[in-house]
């Protein structure tokens, strides 16, 4: 199984996934290199603000091969279980299914090709209606249960429809597939009926304004991420130490500036036009330097220190369930370990341009106790947005011209950027183990991500695309499953 899934998430985002047990100790890194001719470095894109607006994390338990209890013959027998129990598995399903068919909207979007397209959204539909039926199969009798039960089904019933009917929103056009178009339709139309006339989930009023239904879908949401999505309390650190710096900075530029006025009235006899002009350039100096003094000396402190420190904890009984540590900067070439330069190194000549590295690591220790029953691995997915770079690039504006019969003909192109990744995965006291992408991207999209080959003195991991539904579906169908 692959340590790290790598995929494209959105038009200009990367998505990073993995599973750690409990007891694990993870140190993950990853260093962007950004060709220098991008023009991204500290002087213009500032780290604390990009790991806010551009890097968005989530984690939560994970269940390999979805793990459905919920389909699962024993899962029937509820008086066995406690209301906490229900609610934890029900969630776990719930949660998982919306997960599974969201990636595989994203991916399914992303093809171009309509007979690979259609064929795809066949076989999305058939799961989609495969496990909503396996799901309402195992309807609790109890009124107490019930209610848990139905905001899930409301939920992932609507989820289902709105999916379903963006991927059609972005079909390719093609009258070959009118079939497999009409399957999607008739399932939307069948899941609509299905709460709005048979179980009648929300009133006319919600059904009409969008606004309420929506959200009352995020509401539904939140609930079924109740004990299966980790609360997160995020703490930046050395707030206290840059106070201490910036009271430094300031009190060693004063110290300079009351020796220069000192100075300057031993040189002027008594108070002159010229000392005040003197003295109100010096204090004009001042203002110039101390911000860019007070910045110069917080880099060189904080430099290899983490910035953030994050605590996870399960939602549900409030328990520790992994701290993290997470470190954000652009490095110096001389602090780059010396295996990541080495992979760099490994490149082809054309491609070895001057670049400018952004670090980013977040250690990860897991509480060493057993989670909530039914769950064995956390997963963390780290989204990263490439929107900030993007936004430094020019435009394509060069033409390539061709002759054809005597006719000159150009065709506009557009200019690409490749940027270098390097993966760096430590598991405890083991050694660490590397990979490298290659991200070509454009003002406007990732073109495509690449795995290279690493020296054969280096160690890699494996990765891999993250699976999508039909895939770990494919573990559910080979359970029993009561009629």
């Amino acid at each position: 199984m692959a340590k790290v899934k790598v995929k494209q998430e959105e038009a200009l985002s990367i998505k990073f996934s993995h599973q750690m047990a409990p007891g694990d100790q993870r140190t993950f890194d990853l260093y962007f290199y950004l060709p220098t001719e991008m023009g991204i470095g500290s002087h213009t894109l500032d780290e604390e603000e990009y790991y806010h607006s551009g890097i968005l994390g989530r984690r939560s338990y994970y269940s390999k091969g979805l793990h459905l209890p919920l389909v699962q013959s024993r899962f029937i027998s509820l008086n066995k279980r406690t209301m906490e129990e229900f609610r934890l598995y029900l969630n776990l399903f719930a949660y998982q299914f919306a997960v599974a068919i969201e990636t595989d909207g994203k991916e399914l979007r992303q093809k171009s090709d309509a007979s690979e397209f259609y064929l795809a959204l066949d076989e999305l539909c058939d799961v989609v209606l495969q496990l909503l039926k396996k799901f309402r199969r195992n309807e609790p009798s109890d009124p107490k249960w019930k209610s848990y039960f139905e905001h899930a089904d409301n939920y992932l019933s609507w989820f289902c429809e709105q999916q379903l009917l963006k991927i059609l929103a972005h079909s390719p056009r093609s009258s070959d597939f009118s079939e497999v178009k009409d399957k999607a339709l008739d399932l939307c139309r069948s899941e609509n009926y299905y709460r709005e006339q048979v179980c009648k989930y929300n009133s006319m009023q919600t059904q009409q304004d969008a606004n309420r239904i929506s959200n009352k879908m995020l509401l539904l949401r939140r609930l079924i991420q109740q004990g299966v999505v980790l609360k997160e309390e995020l703490k930046p650190l050395g707030v206290g130490l840059k106070k201490f710096v910036t009271g430094l900075a300031t009190g060693l530029v004063m110290l300079v500036v009351s020796a220069l006025i000192i100075k300057a009235q031993g040189f002027f006899n008594g108070l002159t036009l010229t000392l005040v002009l003197t003295l109100a350039v010096i204090y004009g100096f001042r203002e110039i330097f101390k911000e860019d003094f007070r910045n110069a000396m917080w880099r060189f402190i904080q430099r290899g220190r983490p910035r953030w420190s994050r605590i996870l904890r399960d939602t549900s009984t409030q328990a520790i369930v992994a701290k993290q540590l997470v470190w954000l900067e652009f490095m110096r070439s001389q602090d780059i370990p010396d295996t990541v330069s080495e992979i760099m190194k490994h490149r082809n000549s054309q491609n070895k341009v001057d670049s400018t590295v952004l670090h980013y690591r977040i250690a990860t220790k897991v509480a060493n106790k057993p989670f909530e029953a039914g769950y064995s691995e956390i997963q963390e997915q780290v989204n990263f947005s490439l929107v900030p770079f993007a936004r430094h690039l020019e435009r394509g504006k060069a033409k390539i011209y061709k002759e054809s019969d005597g006719n000159i003909s150009n065709e506009s192109v557009e200019r690409r950027y490749q940027v270098n990744l390097v993966a760096v995965l430590r598991d405890g006291k083991q050694q660490p183990e590397y990979a490298r992408f290659k991200v070509t991207m454009n003002r406007s999209s990732i073109v495509e991500i690449t795995e290279s080959k690493l020296p054969d003195n280096i160690q890699p991991f494996t990765s891999e695309a993250d699976s999508n539904l039909s895939e770990e579906t494919q573990v559910v169908d080979h359970q029993q499953v009561d009629p």
